[in-house]
């Protein structure tokens, strides 16, 4: 399975970017998916997730202003960003786990499901600037 996040930009604080990731050498249909940061200097954190029945969750920083979606058909997995802020420039990597109906995977803290995703794209840089 291989994955590959596009979308990234300089957008200046209150802005939105969508980030895509497309799947490819699977069936996204039985796959949990993930979008993690990382940030200069600091340790990856997981920012959102979905499994296979559609269950979300969401890392604290982002809740309220960030949306994930998949579209199956298509083996896309999508981010939504909305009202970014300068915390949030980071390298941003989707990833993703085979787990069909595993809901077990996708939770809240994200930082302990971090570990269950198998397959990791390269990232895409977002930077939040004025």
């Amino acid at each position: 399975v291989q994955l590959q996040a596009s979308g990234g930009g300089l957008v200046q604080p209150g802005g939105s970017l969508t980030l895509s990731c497309v799947v490819s050498g699977g069936t996204l249909d039985y796959y949990a998916v993930a979008w993690f940061r990382q940030a200069p200097g600091k340790e990856r954190e997981g920012v959102s997730c979905m499994t296979t029945s559609g269950k979300t969750a969401y890392s604290d920083s982002v809740k309220g202003r960030f949306t994930i979606s998949r579209d199956n058909v298509k083996n896309m997995v999508y981010l939504q960003m909305n009202n970014l802020k300068p915390d949030d420039t980071a390298i941003y990597h989707c990833a993703t786990t085979l787990a069909q109906g595993l809901s077990f995977v996708c939770a809240e803290p994200l930082e302990r499901v971090k570990n269950l995703y198998d397959y990791w794209g390269q990232g895409t840089q977002v930077t939040v600037s004025s």
